[in-house]
């Protein structure tokens, strides 16, 4: 994983599980945005207004703009809101918020017990959804003669994906590339089409 890159929730999920007789219900989401965070978290609440907790984190980065948050909703403090904040880290997860909801079950579980059914059902939640990287892109227009079509096809596929095709006197590509590729992909497209190209970055 690059600069250019990051790892995130590849859907929403929701898992359910029973430690000691008390039930967790867990809800992971990918982000845009800590506001969309927020909102979610207040969304699980509303849902859930009767658990004994509603405990929260999340992680977000966007454009190098970072922001994080955990809260114990009442439970020890330290107990459940940062274990689930510290297996969004350890999975270097980024855009991301977790919400654990607690119905308790008559039975204590001790601080080790909440960090360990905390720290378990955020994992699931993450297990559950599964893990998408996600790469920041970069758009670039090409202007080429027909007889070039397939060696651009060709050599698009491994760089990215083209999508818009025009075809008029000269075939025009928009191509969607991971952002940080463009100079390489540049010189190799001068290079295969002997300089029969005009590329413009949109």
């Amino acid at each position: 994983m690059d600069e250019n890159s990051y790892k995130t929730l590849k859907s929403f999920s929701k898992v359910e599980m029973v430690f000691k007789g008390s039930l967790f219900l867990g809800y992971g989401k990918p982000v845009k945005s800590e506001a969309e965070a927020k909102e979610f978290i207040d969304k699980i609440k509303e849902i859930h207004n009767d658990a004994t907790h509603n405990v929260s984190a999340y992680r977000i980065n966007i454009e190098n703009n970072f922001a994080m948050k955990y809260d114990d909703d009442g439970e020890p403090q330290g107990s459940s809101g940062k274990p689930i904040y510290k297996v969004i880290e350890l999975k270097n997860l980024q855009n991301t918020v977790i919400v654990v909801t607690r119905y308790f079950g008559g039975v204590k579980l001790g601080y080790g017990g909440l960090v360990k059914a905390y720290s378990d059902t955020a994992t699931e939640v993450i297990n559950s959804s599964g893990i998408l990287e996600v790469f920041e892109k970069s758009y670039l227009i090409l202007e080429f003669d027909y007889s070039e079509i397939q060696k651009i096809k060709d050599i698009s596929k491994i760089f990215g994906k083209i999508v818009d095709e025009n075809y008029s006197d000269i075939v025009k590509f928009k191509l969607e590339i991971k952002k940080g590729l463009e100079d390489e992909f540049t010189k190799k497209l001068v290079n295969l089409t002997k300089n029969k190209i005009k590329i413009y970055n949109l």
